[in-house]
């Protein structure tokens, strides 16, 4: 991120953003199980899980945050020169969505609930109605 110190982001700090974007790993673990024997189910770490991280994702919401940082930088004109401070903002902001362009793809499954018992199906368009 071109930081010249530590102070903004430590080590600590980026591991943070790092952890926030766990990944399958290549052997397709999850990094945690679920429990559904307890009520509500509890989330365990799964120890096999050999860490894999979406670093795309997390370096977005670091440029983002940048971001926002420059969100209230103007340009204006001082004795003849132009000084375009919003540029900064600007940047940050392509550079995030450039690395959110680059994250790990998602998926997800959609479940009805409540699901539907054969009685209660609803009209179907190429059929005819039943008589009344």
């Amino acid at each position: 991120m071109a930081e010249p110190t530590t102070d903004t982001y430590s080590d600590a700090a980026l591991a943070g953003y790092i952890e926030a974007y766990p990944l399958l790993d290549e052997r397709g673990q999850a990094p945690y199980t679920w429990d559904t024997s307890t009520t509500p189910p509890t989330q365990t770490a799964n120890t096999s899980w050999i860490p894999t991280y979406d670093l795309q994702a997390a370096a977005a919401d670091i440029w983002e945050e940048k971001a926002g940082a420059y969100a209230t930088k103007v340009d204006f004109n001082a004795d003849g020169a132009a000084v375009s401070l919003s540029q900064q903002y600007n940047q940050a902001m392509a550079r995030a969505r450039y690395h959110r362009s680059r994250r790990s793809p998602k998926s997800g499954t959609l479940v009805k609930w409540p699901r539907e018992s054969d009685a209660d199906l609803p009209w179907i368009g190429n059929l005819p109605e039943p008589a009344e």
